[in-house]
């Protein structure tokens, strides 16, 4: 939907932005490198959690790994909050200003926990009242600056294309999520191996020292940017709206043909998607722009609905994939061990040369045109949603070969078996995600970009939401049948890979669910 080109920017001073001077290329490069710089601090402390939860606070590893996706889940989740504040009270930048601050002071009380050995539980003990509220206040100070920065930086950084140049704006989204994946291979290399060797207590070091630049660099931008005002509560606005339409439902014949007369004939008012939203037409008081605003944003959650399920299987990543590498064979070449969590560097290394790859043929895919539609970006979407469900059936595959050998033959096989499902549920987050992220800002109505770009966002947060649901409902379910999933300590006695046949078939269902609303958009 880019009925927008003519909105006003302007400078750090509140006057009109001046074309060549502010915005452009420079000014997206600027986002794009803090987007890698806090994806690095975001990813080496979420993706790793897990492990300091078990090793530092002697949670047990359901425990531990519930944490990781409500921590995960609340940050996207919170990714709305963001963005509602972003499209209604300040410009993008003040948003990013005040949650990245709020982010670093979470992330200096953790590192301030690390350090103090009184703050942490003794071995073999769960941490005390006072522990535990400085741990989780740290945790959800981070979730909170994290939920506004992503909401924030990708809008503003697309704000600072020309909408006039609409290839110019998906090659920035292509690049973004580059900047994305090559933060996460930073973090689960570089960082990691830090952690390794020097403990989490440098980690979390790394992470303040990465944050409070990316602060900095975002900060001397500030002469390069544009900016776009917001203008009050875009969601009171859709509220209104619906309320107005479902007031009206009943109304005659005779009145929406005195609404229809009221509007130009040249205008695509009463197609057939969601047409009840006319009727609110019929309150003056309601624009036709806001008709139009209200129908394009209730168009867009079909397609984040769609989503969630996926996103509840990339939570795997964090938690059961992670888990079942310690409990494998992570030596190469004899004397390197490679940690866990490093397996992400294998798909990501992938992804960073395919991005540049799938830009390039992109735009000869798009029909010749200068400009993706619609519909490239959501046989994107579903693409990754496939690759999905079949990552959930390998991952199963790998799960019974690895206890399988573990259990009766009493050898662990490499960690590498693990890189068929990190690979496929890697590609697929790019496909997915990256495709929501550009569809979202580029179909949602100005006023409410960000609020609609953090749709891609929260899909993330309700999917690992979704996974915390999953274990909690199976492990009832399957306790009462006798034998729990995926109770217990020893992931040699639980069925895990019965639990990814569950996200396998789940996924599935979902994915022929998006089709049907792919079609209908």
């Amino acid at each position: 939907m880019e009925n927008d080109m003519d909105e006003k920017f302007e400078d750090w001073k509140g006057k009109e932005a001046i074309s060549g001077k502010h915005g452009g290329i420079r000014a997206a490069s600027i986002v794009c490198v803090v987007v890698m710089m806090e994806n690095i601090v975001f990813i080496a402390n979420g993706f790793n959690f897990v492990k300091y939860f078990m090793g530092s606070m002697h949670y047990s590893p359901a425990t531990a790994a519930n944490m990781v996706t409500n921590f995960m889940g609340t940050s996207f989740l919170l990714t709305l909050f963001g963005g509602f504040i972003a499209d209604s009270f300040l410009t993008h930048f003040t948003t990013f200003i005040i949650f990245c601050c709020i982010e670093l002071m979470g992330l200096i009380l953790l590192t301030f926990q690390a350090h103090n050995p009184k703050l942490l539980p003794e071995k073999g003990k769960t941490p005390s009242t006072l522990q535990s509220v400085i741990l989780f206040t740290g945790l959800y100070a981070m979730a909170t600056g994290t939920g506004g920065i992503k909401a924030s930086l990708p809008t503003h950084g697309g704000d600072q294309i020309d909408r006039r140049n609409p290839r110019l704006i998906s090659r920035f989204f292509d690049w973004l999520y580059f900047s994305i994946c090559f933060g996460c291979l930073l973090a689960v290399t570089v960082v990691l191996w830090i952690e390794e060797k020097k403990g989490w207590k440098w980690s979390f070091n790394i992470s303040v020292g990465i944050l409070a630049s990316a602060l900095c660099i975002f900060t001397v931008g500030l002469p390069f940017y544009r900016f776009k005002r917001p203008n009050g509560s875009p969601l009171k606005k859709i509220a209104i709206v619906i309320m107005s339409a479902a007031r009206n439902r009943n109304k005659s014949d005779l009145d929406e043909e005195m609404m229809r007369s009221l509007i130009p004939s040249d205008k695509n008012i009463g197609h057939n998607k969601l047409k009840w939203i006319d009727k609110a037409m019929l309150n003056k008081n309601i624009s036709e722009t806001e008709v139009e605003e209200t129908r394009t944003f209730l168009g867009l959650l079909p397609i984040f609905g769609s989503t969630i399920v996926m996103s509840c299987c990339v939570a795997q990543l964090s938690t059961f994939s992670a888990q079942q590498g310690m409990l494998m064979n992570k030596k190469l070449f004899h004397s390197f061990e490679i940690p866990v969590p490093s397996l992400n560097a294998i798909p990501l290394i992938f992804m960073l040369f395919s991005i540049p790859l799938y830009e390039f043929f992109g735009k000869r895919i798009s029909l010749g045109s200068n400009n993706r539609s619609s519909s490239f970006n959501l046989k994107r979407i579903g693409l990754g949603l496939a690759l999905s469900s079949v990552s959930m059936a390998v991952a199963a595959i790998v799960e019974v070969k690895r206890k399988h050998e573990a259990v009766h033959n009493n050898f662990r096989i490499s960690v590498l078996w693990l890189v068929f499902q990190y690979l496929m549920l890697s590609v697929s987050d790019m496909l997915t995600l990256g495709g929501m992220l550009e569809f979202f800002y580029r179909e949602a109505p100005s006023n409410i970009k960000s609020i609609s770009t953090a749709l891609g966002w929260c899909s993330t947060a309700f999917g690992f939401f979704l996974s915390t649901t999953l274990v909690e409902v199976t492990n009832a379910v399957t306790g009462r049948l006798g034998h729990q999933w995926l109770g217990g300590e020893d992931l040699n006695k639980a069925r895990l890979e019965l639990f990814y046949v569950l996200l396998c078939v789940l996924n599935t269902l979902n994915l022929l669910n998006y089709i049907f609303w792919a079609k209908r958009y």
